[in-house]
């Protein structure tokens, strides 16, 4: 068996053994070159992206791992309606109200807002085929964590690239994840966030607290998976109703 196979072979078991991972339903083609593994399909939501690619990262020898993989979204929707969303969503959003807004279509860049002043930043967002492109430069990265779950939460999504620059730097670290989560569980109009507890070590987010729903549950945990820099969530979050 060549390096290639057994590299292959390794993957294909570490994503049959996750439970997120349905290669039955949802088919990954795994490809190993150069160092590094390949996984090309369609995922059911971003938990399951995730963790696909941290399994395929994990297998000894593996160097790298090419990303592309995409989501199933709840609903297909053209990249017009999309970018109308976004723009909708980033536009109200209190958070980023100060940073210029700019949308880029077919080589195309058309303003939305123009910024307060130069030292606000701006985002410059772009969707091809269902791909959502974040660049530019915000403020803190409470801001980058937030325009990306924007992104993620626009109906049609099926994968974000959020390349926004935090200027000046900042060191990320878990309360900076916390920090974000907490804004964002308060955005989300489908949950109670003062129901929900929330911590974090080394990018693994746990969740805790007493929700009326099962969905209500999940829904808190897609929006922590969302949230850029986050690597696993534990949810502990119990249903009373």
């Amino acid at each position: 068996m060549s390096t290639k196979e057994a590299v292959v072979k390794l993957v294909q078991r570490a994503l049959e053994r996750e439970p997120r991972v349905n290669l039955h339903r949802n088919p990954i083609r795994i490809d190993f070159a150069a160092g590094a593994v390949v996984l090309e399909g369609e995922v059911p939501d971003l938990a399951a992206k995730k963790l696909a690619l941290e399994h395929a990262a994990a297998i000894e020898g593996v160097r790298g791992v090419v990303d592309r993989l995409r989501v199933l979204p709840a609903e297909r929707r053209g990249d017009g309606a999309m970018r109308d969303s976004l723009a909708g969503f980033l536009l109200r959003e209190p958070e980023l109200q100060n940073c210029a807004m700019r949308v880029r279509t077919k080589g195309r860049l058309e303003v939305l807002r123009e910024a307060a002043d130069a030292a606000s930043g701006y985002i410059e967002m772009a969707i091809d085929d269902g791909l959502i492109t974040l660049e530019g430069r915000v403020i803190s990265l409470s801001h980058k964590r937030v325009a990306g779950v924007l992104a993620w939460w626009t109906p049609g999504c099926r994968d974000v690239i959020n390349s926004l620059d935090v200027q000046p730097d900042e060191e990320d670290n878990d309360a900076e994840v916390i920090d974000a989560l907490g804004l964002v569980l308060e955005m989300d109009p489908m949950v109670q966030a003062d129901q929900v507890r929330a911590s974090c070590h080394d990018y693994v987010v746990t969740l805790d607290g007493y929700l009326r729903t099962e969905e209500e549950r999940h829904q808190v945990e897609l929006d922590a998976w969302c949230v850029f820099g986050v690597d696993r969530v534990v949810n502990r979050i119990e249903v009373r109703r």
